[in-house]
C-alpha cells in the first residue's frame, strides 16, 4: 500500500521530504527506535540520520522540547530525511495504545542509566523497539514501567561508563551504542534487504501502515 508520508497534523511539520525517497518500507521491522520527549534539536537531527543507515523506524513521543520543523533538526539529520520513516506521537499513552496494536511479537526496552541489563550481555530480538528518555530528565516513570513489566516491557537496559565524574552520555551515541549493537546480534539482517529507493523521490511515498 502507498500513501502520503503525513499520518497526522504533526508529522506534516517534519522536515520537508521525510520518508518520501522510500518506495516499499516492510510491514514487519526488525527494530524501532523510540525517543521520549526529546530536548535537542540536534540529537534528533543526528539520531534520524542513523536510523536511515541502519534501516529502522523512528517515533517521536510528544511534549518534545523544539519544533519538528526545528532549522537545527533539518540540519542534523542532513539530506537523509527522505530515506527514514518518522511518527510522531502526543503523549505516551496513545504511543503505548498504537504499540499494542502492532503485529507479531514486539517488546518495549528502555534505556537508562540504572537500567538492570548491560547493553552488549543483553540478547535483542526481532521486533524489539528501543526507547529513550530525555537528555535533561530521562524516561518518565509510566514509560520505565511499561518498559519493565509483561506484557509490553522486556527489560531496562544500561551501557557502562564512568560515573564519577560523566553523569550522561550524550543520547545520539547512547542510541547509535545501542542500536548497532541490537543489529549486530542479529546480523544486521535488516541492512542485507535493503529498502527499495524510489528513482523519483517526487512520486514515490510511505506507507499510513508502515509500522503496523
Amino acid at each position: 500500500m502507498e500513501a502520503s508520508v503525513a499520518e497526522t497534523g504533526r508529522d506534516n511539520c517534519l522536515p520537508t521530504g521525510v520518508g518520501e525517497a522510500v518506495k516499499q518500507v516492510s510491514a514487519e521491522k526488525i527494530l524501532q527506535v523510540v525517543l521520549v520527549s526529546p530536548q535537542i534539536p540536534g540529537n534528533t537531527g543526528c539520531i534520524a540520520r542513523t536510523c536511515a543507515a541502519s534501516a529502522v523506524g523512528l517515533h517521536l513521543v510528544e511534549p518534545l522540547g523544539f519544533q519538528v520543523d526545528d532549522t537545527k533538526l533539518k540540519r542534523a539529520g542532513l539530506d537523509y530525511w527522505p530515506y527514514v520513516v518518522v511518527k510522531v506521537h502526543s503523549s505516551w499513552e496513545e504511543f503505548r495504545e498504537y504499540f499494542r496494536q502492532q503485529k507479531g511479537e514486539k517488546r518495549l526496552l528502555a534505556f537508562t542509566k540504572r537500567g538492570t541489563n548491560i547493553h552488549s550481555d543483553f540478547s535483542y530480538r526481532r521486533g524489539d523497539w528501543l526507547v529513550f528518555g530525555a537528555e535533561t530528565f530521562g524516561l518518565p516513570a509510566e514509560a520505565l514501567l511499561d518498559c519493565k513489566n509483561e506484557p509490553l516491557g522486556g527489560g531496562t537496559i544500561r551501557i557502562p561508563m564512568v560515573e564519577t565524574y560523566v553523569r550522561c552520555l550524550n543520547l545520539s551515541v547512547s542510541v547509535g551504542i545501542s542500536l548497532y549493537e541490537a543489529c549486530r546480534q542479529l546480523d544486521y539482517e535488516q541492512l542485507q534487504n535493503p529498502t527499495e529507493i524510489s528513482n523519483d523521490k517526487q512520486k514515490s511515498f510511505v506507507s499510513e501502515d508502515v509500522f503496523a
